[in-house]
């Protein structure tokens, strides 16, 4: 296994853990946030990120079944998006864009889409079809991801590509 792989499924593990945790003793989930919603929102992303990398990783090891608990976690990830933008949450430490709060139909729009295609990769990962899950997954960055990252992210900034490496000399 490879070691993002395995970091994956530990951040993965832990989450799960903790949101059990808090179930099984009766605490809101609430507590898994700060009073930091910037760091709360981009560390949400970033184990959506991790969760999605994880998903890839399994369909190109032809493992499409397994697929299934990352989408289901990419879906449940994506309900708790709308909370975490409240209006004046725009700092220099956010990749948000302002459109977020001009256009907030159209942000709850992309949420709400971006739940129905990773309901729509669990479900095909759950028919063990490779074929059918690869498909979903092939539009499910740009289906999903990009419609909310296009319009409401600032995107990171471009490396610039490595000069050519020089062929030496005889």
């Amino acid at each position: 296994m490879k070691l993002t792989q395995a970091k994956t499924r530990v951040v993965l593990g832990s989450f799960v853990a903790l949101a059990m945790a808090s179930s099984a003793t009766g605490q809101s989930t609430t507590k898994l946030w700060t009073s930091d919603v910037v760091a709360d929102r981009q560390r949400l992303m970033k184990l959506n990120g991790a969760s999605w990398a994880d998903a890839q990783a399994k369909l190109k090891a032809g493992n499409a079944e397994a697929v299934a608990v990352n989408a289901e976690t990419m879906a449940l990830i994506a309900t708790q998006i709308l909370p975490l933008f409240p209006e004046g949450s725009l700092t220099d430490k956010s990749k948000a864009k302002p459109e977020i709060w001009q256009k907030w139909p159209e942000f709850e729009a992309a949420s709400k889409n971006y739940v129905m295609q990773a309901e729509k990769l669990r479900d095909a990962a759950r028919s063990k079809d490779l074929a059918a899950t690869e498909a979903v997954a092939k539009d499910f960055g740009r289906q999903a991801c990009g419609a909310c990252h296009t319009p409401f992210r600032v995107p990171p900034p471009q490396q610039a590509p490595a000069p050519p490496a020089q062929q030496p000399t005889r």
